[in-house]
């Protein structure tokens, strides 16, 4: 080694990198280290270009610190004799390796849900997905209208494992490629769900993919069917039969002009380009959304038969909003989603309107006031919050009104 001057600290770091069993380390691997010793950050002097370990940029080895601080080998001793020979001291136990591929042995296949209702897409992208063929599919809606779940649900049916990543802006490279993680003291590389769904032919499913940002390109060489180079390690993984990715999105990889769908923003063309096929799910139709909501209910605990009615009349609101909505006549939307949480409501409070009101509560006093009146036409029945509004009017128009009941 040079004449580097190692002080307390500094010889304090490298035994704590070198009892990793490591000599090469990356930034991932010594901020790791660095957590787990209790520092806030890698150290300076570390970092700084003259540091004499750093080989490149983000990129160190300490091997001449390693070799340095090793005890000389000591000499071969005799024991006591066993079958009349002298045995030499036992070789110590082999260190460990100091990258271990983990989380390949995992097989995530989706649970069937009994109340599923096949609609929409759902047996194109389950022939897509039983074919074993490279065809990535993006499917973009509107939310809560069941993207994810179709895709789960073909996955389940055709007994494909599937890797769902939910994506966000803060998404990197390490969160779908692998990093170097700390475990249980050692640094050990960990791959991520695209090298693991590479490795095992599975599904990888990007939900949510026009949230993401530009480390998303790193995927490209799988979206094009091909092997991918980990960088960190030097393995090249040559994706295996079955491979496929699939994508969800609110939007077309174009941007949100409505406001609806905060943060998503306009994807690199070279990557929608490389999902062959666009898949629109729009809302189910009334009749299909009564039998979701109808599986939905059992599910719940609801008696849908005695509930058919109070079922009936949700699709035939939720459709009258998204129509409007549509129009540009309101702001909000009901979802299928809140469709079946509102049912939940109901197994719950035991009352429809208590339900509604509870279902609809996120939105501003105006939205909620239409969707109300909405309701209560469809259904004849009448929300507390506008009995009670009622009562107020009658009230203060006249004195001696009798409240209603």
């Amino acid at each position: 080694m040079s004449d580097f001057k190692l002080n307390k600290p500094r010889r304090e770091w490298l035994d704590a990198l070198s009892a990793t069993g490591s000599t090469r380390f990356d930034v991932a691997a010594c901020d790791a280290v660095a957590a787990e010793t209790g520092r806030s950050c890698i150290p300076l002097w570390f970092r700084a270009n003259s540091c004499e370990f750093k080989v490149s940029r983000g990129q160190w080895d300490i091997s001449s610190f390693v070799n340095e601080s090793k005890p000389l080998p000591a000499p071969p001793s005799v024991i006591g004799l066993k079958g009349g020979a002298n045995e030499p001291t036992p070789a110590p136990a082999p260190v460990a390796p100091v990258m271990q591929m983990a989380g390949a042995e995992s097989r995530i296949i989706p649970d069937k849900m009994p109340e599923y209702v096949k609609w929409g897409h759902h047996s194109d992208v389950e022939r897509i997905l039983r074919s074993g063929e490279f065809y990535p599919i993006y499917v973009t809606g509107l939310s809560g209208n069941g993207k994810t779940t179709m895709i789960l649900q073909a996955a389940a049916n055709a007994k494909r494992t599937c890797f769902r990543v939910n994506i966000t802006r803060q998404t990197d490279e390490s969160d779908l490629i692998g990093g170097f993680r700390l475990v249980n003291g050692d640094t050990v590389w960990v791959d991520g769900p695209a090298v693991v769904a590479a490795k095992q032919g599975a599904i990888l499913l990007l939900d949510e993919i026009d949230l993401g940002g530009p480390a998303l390109m790193c995927l490209q060489p799988l979206l094009e069917g091909n092997g991918i180079f980990v960088k960190k390690t030097g393995e090249y993984v040559v994706p295996a039969p079955g491979f496929n990715i699939l994508a969800t999105a609110n939007t077309k990889g174009k941007g949100d002009e409505t406001g609806s769908f905060a943060h998503t923003g306009i994807m690199n063309e070279a990557m929608l380009d490389r999902f062959p096929v666009t898949l629109e799910q729009p809302y189910a139709d009334p009749k299909t959304e009564t039998k979701i909501l109808e599986g939905k209910a059992s599910n719940f605990g609801v008696d849908a038969a005695a509930e058919k009615d109070f079922i009936s009349d949700l699709v035939q609101w939720a459709d009258n909003i998204r129509k409007t909505y549509m129009a540009g006549g309101m702001s909000e939307i009901v979802t299928t989603r809140r469709l079946e949480s509102i049912l939940k409501a109901f197994s719950i409070f035991g009352k429809h309107t208590t339900a509604i009101e509870m279902g609809i509560s996120r939105f501003d006093e105006q939205t909620k006031s239409d969707m109300i009146r909405l309701y209560e036409k469809i259904s004849g029945e009448r929300t507390e919050s506008n009995t009670q509004e009622s009562e107020a009017t009658d009230a203060n128009d006249n004195p001696n009104a009798v409240p209603w009941n």
